[in-house]
């Protein structure tokens, strides 16, 4: 049977279009005849019926233009936080009630003043909330009737921008087209820096917590993106981590670490504190396991304060470990078809697009490759984020750009080299306007 493909012999004569040489199919390059890739790669076979002895000259290693990617280039951290453009460099959030203070609980007491004042105070008596009396006079203190207001804050951030820019000379594109070049050398690398510009934001979105901390050592960690880490965080996280994982102090308000949105989180507990389980500290000692019973507290208090997380962000070891606790309880995952889209992630039932992950009570598990493990300990796990992506959001002012001039576009002076310099960027910054609803579990193994 002819014109079938059924070895990799005739694989070579179909896309090459050699064959019938005296060593079978073969490749014809500038050196002269060449044995098959099929052929020993030893460069010891001779011809049939030839004197040659050492062929090695005649032959050659054949690349092909495609590139492999050995690295993994995972961005799914990128992908699941929710985009909104870039309409206001500040925005407002509600601090605390009119009254019933700023908990997650509305909290009121059973004794007090009949005054004016308590009907807006953290804790109003419990009968002077907004019962009134028939016909009660608008500011008496004693029908429990007077004028309340809520606290706002104002909240604000810069946005930031990520570049990366890349060159190849006019001979490496020239070059890159004959003998056993990768072909157009400009598309290959239009790919490969997309890629890593995409795989570079999504580093800046789980970037350790302590980074900021070594303002000396890295003094400009603040031109990234605000790191997840970072806004999911506490007063009293950062107390025990200043110490404990970063060996110097760093507690001063001008110092990145405390800082956020133009407010200080050093100061006092407030409105800008997630809910944070890390344990007593981040001493070596103070090591927790994984269980069960603290992912369900932390599902709890999210929803407890308000918040409704819709995906989990974890290490790939994190996520193992969990499959792990819950098959000795003969429990086990499931799964769920997800789709990355503008407003972060949503389930797609019965659809063939995005990707299938585990779940824990219904909220996906995303691996992130390049999730931080915070702590001392040697046998960590990475940190789990839990983002209600109605709340937390990257703000883009200028999506992802690609620029490039050069020799080949008729213009060498532009860059000022004989070649072509490309460029991509983009302007963007995280934000969040509900604290309490975003969670994290850190400090474990």
């Amino acid at each position: 049977m002819t014109g079938y493909i059924n070895t990799i012999a005739d694989l070579e004569a179909s896309t090459y279009g050699i064959s019938n040489l005296p060593a079978g199919n073969a490749l014809l390059k500038q050196a002269g005849a060449i044995g098959g890739i099929h052929t020993g790669h030893d460069g010891s076979p001779a011809f049939s019926g030839s004197a040659v002895s050492d062929v090695s000259a005649l032959y050659n290693i054949v690349y092909g233009q495609k590139v492999w990617s050995m690295l993994n280039r995972e961005v799914n951290a990128l992908s699941m936080i929710s985009k909104r453009p870039y309409s206001s460099s500040g925005w407002r959030v509600l601090q605390s009630r009119p009254a019933g203070g700023s908990g997650n609980l509305f909290t009121v007491d059973t004794s007090g003043t009949q005054n004016l004042a308590e009907l807006g105070s953290d804790s109003p008596r419990a009968d002077l909330i907004g019962g009134v009396p028939e016909n009660a006079g608008l500011s008496t203190a004693a029908d429990g009737l007077g004028p309340i207001a809520p606290t706002y804050a104002q909240l604000n951030m810069s946005p930031k921008v990520v570049a990366h820019q890349f060159d190849f000379s006019e001979l490496a594109m020239e070059m890159a087209q004959i003998d056993d070049g990768i072909g157009d050398i400009r598309a290959q690398m239009r790919e490969d820096m997309g890629k890593h510009h995409a795989e570079v934001q999504n580093k800046m979105l789980v970037m350790p917590l302590e980074h900021y901390g070594e303002s000396s050592a890295m003094p400009n960690i603040g031109n990234n993106y605000t790191s997840l880490n970072k806004v999911i965080t506490s007063r009293a996280e950062l107390l025990a981590i200043d110490g404990g994982v970063i060996a110097t102090d760093t507690t001063s308000a001008s110092n990145a670490l405390g800082k956020i949105y133009g407010r200080e989180r050093f100061n006092a507990a407030s409105f800008l504190d997630a809910e944070v389980d890390f344990g007593s500290g981040y001493a070596a000692g103070d090591v927790r396991s994984l269980t069960l019973t603290r992912l369900n507290d932390m599902i709890r208090n999210l929803r407890l304060a308000g918040g409704s997380p819709k995906v989990i962000l974890t290490g790939y070891d994190t996520i193992q470990a969990i499959a792990d606790l819950l098959q000795s309880q003969e429990r086990f995952m499931d799964r769920k078809e997800i789709v990355p889209t503008v407003n972060g992630v949503r389930g797609v039932k019965g659809q063939e697009v995005g990707f299938r992950v585990a779940t824990y009570y219904d909220l996906p598990l995303i691996p992130v490759k390049d999730m931080a493990q915070t702590g001392s300990a040697s046998t960590k796990l990475s940190d789990l984020l839990f983002l209600d992506t109605d709340h937390l959001w990257l703000s883009v002012m200028k999506p992802t750009q690609y620029f490039e001039d050069g020799i080949a576009n008729g213009n060498p002076f532009g860059v000022g080299t004989l070649g072509n310099r490309a460029l991509y960027r983009t302007i963007g910054e995280v934000g969040c306007s509900f604290f309490r609803g975003q969670g994290k579990i850190t400090n474990i193994q």
